[in-house]
């Protein structure tokens, strides 16, 4: 199976033209989602542990449970670009 592109600060899927974020010039940005990434800046200023906690608001539309969806941030989130420690 292909890999996937998600966003790399929330994990949501990059599937569509309009889920892609935007640069401080217009452009498209492949990294980061339309939700997280507007205008060259992150759309707010969460922590890790917000981020994560914020999740769960997402799980019905992402077809998940909030129990599951608060593994899979718990998992994931820390492993995305926007959060990852060099």
């Amino acid at each position: 199976m292909e890999d996937m592109k998600v966003c790399q600060s929330c994990s949501m899927p990059l599937m569509e033209e309009e889920h892609f974020g935007t640069n401080s010039d217009g452009s498209k940005n492949d990294e980061y989602c339309v939700y997280c990434f507007k205008d060259g800046a992150f759309t707010d200023d969460h922590t890790l542990e917000e981020a994560i906690a914020d999740s769960v608001n997402w799980a019905e539309l992402a077809g998940m449970t909030k129990e599951d969806m608060l593994a899979h941030a718990t998992a994931i989130l820390p492993t995305l670009k926007r959060w990852k420690k060099d």
